[in-house]
């Protein structure tokens, strides 16, 4: 259900940008909310890091069934009371039912979350996927959820309709380059699926990792003969450690290219970890410069929890700091802190 089509409707989100009058393509990152205690100092020395480029967001993971929902409700909050970033969370609808998932919803909506990336969620180890059988059987669905909840939220209460006109609430979804391997699904099928979820009220998408720039493009191309017409923003991850790409292989079904692997695997790695990442930072910076001239509104990286070869491939490509700025393509309708 979209939002212009519920009585009592919070206002259409609006374009904002989180960066004033920096004109320079977006820049984002993904989180992961830490599963050990122990490794949250660690991943606060990244947030601080990644920080320093004033991204205009950061998304934070939301393991399936809800496996990460206290850690993940934590960084948020943690995130928006002590820093100016703005947060994306996670939702699934993997093995959740739509009670729990609104729950969710307004736990975050309650915590000052105003933008969500609202997935289908991977099938579990088999490959097997069903939605729970009191649950949302596609983005799409959970999409309209986010847009109903906010809706319904704004016309029982006068002050979140101002509130919400302030910061409109800002919803984005998965697209694939090359189809979804994890599903399944051919780039055609990802496609009609973008566009319901654009109907459906979603702001903008971001890609699945891939390693060559005609991938994006030619889903961009696609997508856009289709009818979809938000923002594509490519999902990119930085091409430093071989042993993370090939993990990254396993789960998503997205394979490396072999001349990618090739370059990595021909530094010894005990001894040339410096020159390796050099090389696989000038992939990085090749392809990410490749979509941005072809037209993508920004980046979204990848970063494992790993500040380092993310800031050095976003500060290869003149989006750091150090250097002019690119010129900005587009803006994405995310909304802005307001403290």
């Amino acid at each position: 259900m979209s939002v212009s089509s519920t009585p009592g409707d919070c206002p259409a989100p609006a374009v904002t940008d989180g960066l004033g009058a920096v004109d320079r393509p977006t820049v984002s990152f993904e989180l992961y909310p830490p599963r050990n205690p122990h490794a949250a100092p660690k991943l606060w020395a990244t947030v601080q890091a990644l920080a320093e480029v004033r991204p205009d967001f950061v998304s934070v993971t939301y393991g399936a069934s809800g496996s990460t929902r206290t850690t993940t409700r934590t960084l948020v909050r943690r995130l928006l009371r002590e820093t100016s970033l703005t947060p994306i969370a996670h939702l699934t609808c993997v093995g959740t039912s739509t009670q729990e998932l609104a729950d969710t919803v307004g736990e975050f909506l309650d915590e000052g979350v105003r933008a969500f990336l609202a997935l289908r969620g991977d099938p579990p180890a088999d490959g097997s996927w069903q939605a729970h059988p009191e649950g949302l059987p596609t983005a799409s669905a959970l999409v309209g959820l986010l847009r109903r909840i906010e809706a319904e939220r704004c016309a029982s209460s006068p002050a979140q309709a101002v509130r919400a006109t302030v910061r409109p609430l800002s919803v984005a979804v998965a697209a694939f380059p090359r189809g979804n391997a994890g599903a399944g699904s051919s780039r055609e099928q990802d496609i009609a699926a973008l566009l319901a979820k654009q109907a459906a009220g979603a702001d903008f998408a971001i890609t699945q990792l891939f390693y060559d720039a005609p991938s994006y493009l030619e889903l961009v191309a696609l997508a856009r003969d289709a009818g979809v017409t938000i923002p594509i923003v490519p999902g990119i991850i930085p091409m430093t450690d071989p042993a993370r790409l090939r993990r990254v292989q396993q789960l998503t079904g997205v394979e490396v290219p072999e001349h990618v692997l090739a370059t990595l695997d021909a530094f010894d790695p005990e001894t040339e970890t410096a020159a390796r990442h050099r090389a696989g930072t000038r992939l990085g910076v090749d392809l990410v410069n490749a979509v941005l001239d072809g037209g993508a509104p920004g980046v979204h990286l990848y970063t494992f929890n790993n500040a380092g070869p993310a800031l050095d491939l976003i500060d290869g490509v003149g989006l750091g700091g150090s250097g002019a700025p690119r010129t900005r393509v587009a803006t994405l309708p995310v909304p802005v802190p307001t403290s």
